[in-house]
């Protein structure tokens, strides 16, 4: 009796990603330029899904691609296909992405407890001067950056839900956020001067 099973050669698709790593390993442009067509909408769409970001995704995606071009010494073909290998790198970044955001969002939180902290036990001098100086900085930054880290503070909003209510495009929102809190932080840092009257 003859059974339907056969040994099949590595199909052609196999070998082509086969050629690719190879390409890959060797530094060869047009092979990695092949690597990104192929894979890229898949990396993209893993890292949109996990981040709810599409700026944070293309953020993700471009470090994803230069993180195997710049480690593409470390691709083994023994250990799993160059797919594999590149959602590998995918949720590395991913986990990086969302460890940054949340070292972020927790800068904000942490100034906006600050800034809100009125009780009697909590007024001791130097934190009323901290608050003071905070409300200062924020009442310095220019009105767009004020906006957004005011929402950001007070509303505990999210950055997608401040571009939503704004109209700004979200990576605007995030410049804004981001040169507002640099802004902030030197403003905090700086000695503060004294009148002397004169």
């Amino acid at each position: 009796m003859i059974t339907n099973t056969r040994i099949t050669a590595p199909s052609e698709e196999t070998r082509y990603e086969e050629e690719l790593a190879r390409g890959l390993v060797t530094a060869d442009e047009e092979a990695f330029a092949a690597i990104y067509r192929r894979w890229g909408s898949l990396v993209h769409t893993m890292a949109t899904r996990l981040l709810g970001d599409t700026y944070e995704a293309e953020d993700v995606t471009q470090q994803v691609f230069l993180g195997a071009w710049h480690g593409r010494a470390g691709f083994r073909p023994e250990r799993g296909p160059l797919g594999a290998w590149l959602v590998g790198i995918t949720r590395r970044k991913i986990v990086d992405a969302l460890a940054a955001r949340t070292r972020r969002l927790t800068l904000i939180d942490s100034a906006g407890r600050d800034a809100d902290a009125t009780g009697p036990e909590e007024a001791a001098p130097d934190r009323v001067l901290d608050r003071v100086l905070l409300i200062d900085a924020l009442a310095q930054l220019p009105c767009r950056q004020r906006e957004v880290l005011c929402m950001a503070f007070y509303e505990d909003l999210t950055q997608a839900q401040i571009a939503e209510r704004t109209g700004m495009p979200l990576g605007t929102v995030k410049s804004h956020a981001r040169r507002g809190l640099h802004r902030l932080r030197q403003a905090i840092e700086q000695p503060p001067v004294h009148d002397t009257g004169l």
